[in-house]
């Protein structure tokens, strides 16, 4: 069973940094695609970004949506087993809870919907005040 726990999550100001960790215990973590997403009260689980392996010798590939491409970014260790999402010039929309999950399947075509998704971790939260 694979367990998932984030941290890093705060309160900022607009225009301020946060990188998201979310550390992973179990399972063949370096062979896993990871996700990250979010969710604003009253709204749904929403993508934010994801990475896959592309094949031998632990080439990732990363996706990131739009609304955050270029602030936000998706990378792994594998050494540490845990992902990262560095979210930089953060704005208030970005405030949320914010979640990793671990799928045991490449998501390559697919990986932008929650039921794409194995495990997932607690949330953290994260607070841009304007």
């Amino acid at each position: 069973q694979v367990q998932l726990v984030e941290s890093g999550g705060g309160l900022v100001q607009a225009g301020d940094s946060l990188r998201l960790s979310c550390a992973a215990s179990g399972g063949a973590f370096s062979s896993y695609s990871l996700g990250w997403f979010r969710q604003a009260p009253g709204k749904e689980r929403e993508y934010v970004a994801r990475q896959w392996s592309a094949g031998a010798g632990r080439t990732y590939v990363a996706d990131i949506v739009d609304s955050v491409k270029g602030r936000f970014a998706i990378s792994r260790d594998n050494v540490k087993n845990t992902v990262y999402l560095q979210m930089n010039s953060l704005k208030p929309e970005d405030t949320a809870v914010y979640y990793c999950a671990a799928s045991e399947r490449q998501l390559y075509f697919t990986g932008t919907s929650p039921g794409d998704y194995d495990y997932w971790g607690q949330g953290t939260q994260v607070t841009v005040s304007s």
